[in-house]
């Protein structure tokens, strides 16, 4: 593959999960790859096998729930590998579960120093050198959860990615000008590691919500390990979308990526929720201007 044709890409979360397997599809693409984790050891020992393809690959610790100043020295650690960054993917997360009253304000900040915080502090320690270049892609690994909100104990992770959401509809707005692409992935339910396994969180204990607790746990438990979703899959189509090929040939950059049979049904049937809401309330709800 030619220089002007390889991309440089930065992934974030890449010792399981969705991670794991966009780092094995960009190699096979030819692109190079900084690939970090919180526990560099693991990543060693993950990728300790790879053949030629480990020549594209460097790894680096990276917690992206620390502050905004380790995040930037670690990005910046990540831009002197090859000299520069296309492509930053924000993948890096976690689920946690609770039920609203009983996780309160601390379950909260914590959900969204790592989903919100963490994703801000690593797209924007890389946007200085992206706008310089007047060229790159930020893509952000969202869920279909924030169309799924009322499915409790997971609150805290469907606000957590609606926020992120927005967040990223929003940079789409402000870095066009630089030419600078986002991409909002928003996948369903696949066969990831561990991916339902973050026990439930308590900080205030309501009796009250015991059964409500149990059975949204419970339904959690019975789907972890027979998700129909192929993660393989999902990132193959995501490195098709950034590099406008394989299924992504001749098609409009989409700024949502929604994955999955599930993903869509759920999508839908939240668009069809609001529009019938709209339409029985729009006569009334649209009549509010001053008399004059």
């Amino acid at each position: 593959m030619g220089a002007q044709h390889q991309k440089i890409w930065l992934i974030t979360g890449t010792s399981s999960g969705f991670g794991k397997r966009l780092v094995a599809s960009v190699l096979a693409r030819g692109d190079c790859v900084v690939a970090t984790a919180r526990n560099l050891e693991k990543l060693q020992s993950m990728f300790s096998s790879m053949g030629a393809e480990r020549r594209r690959l460097r790894l680096l610790q990276l917690d992206i729930s620390d502050c905004a100043e380790i995040v930037q020295e670690r990005v910046n650690e990540a831009l002197a590998m090859w000299g520069r960054i296309d492509v930053v993917v924000n993948n890096a997360g976690y689920g946690l579960k609770a039920i609203i009253e009983e996780g309160g304000s601390l379950a909260a900040l914590s959900q969204f120093q790592t989903n919100i915080f963490g994703v801000l502090n690593v797209t924007n320690a890389i946007l200085p050198h992206m706008r310089e270049r007047r060229a790159g892609t930020v893509v952000i690994i969202g869920s279909r959860s924030a169309w799924r909100a009322e499915a409790s104990p997971a609150g805290f992770y469907a606000a957590s990615k609606a926020a992120i959401h927005a967040i990223g509809e929003t940079y789409s707005t402000e870095l066009r000008p630089f030419g600078i692409r986002v991409l909002i992935v928003a996948p369903g339910a696949f066969r990831t590691e561990g991916v339902h396994s973050y026990p439930v969180t308590i900080n205030r204990h309501v009796p009250a919500y015991d059964e409500m607790r149990e059975a949204g746990m419970a339904r959690f438990a019975a789907i972890a390990g027979h998700e129909k979703g192929d993660p393989a899959k999902a990132m193959e189509l995501v490195v098709d979308v950034v590099k406008g090929e394989g299924k992504a040939k001749g098609r409009e950059w989409p700024l949502w990526l929604i994955l999955g049979r599930d993903a869509y049904t759920d999508v839908r049937n939240k668009c069809h929720k609001v529009l019938r809401t709209m339409d029985a309330w729009e006569d009334v709800a649209t009549d509010l201007e001053f008399d004059c």
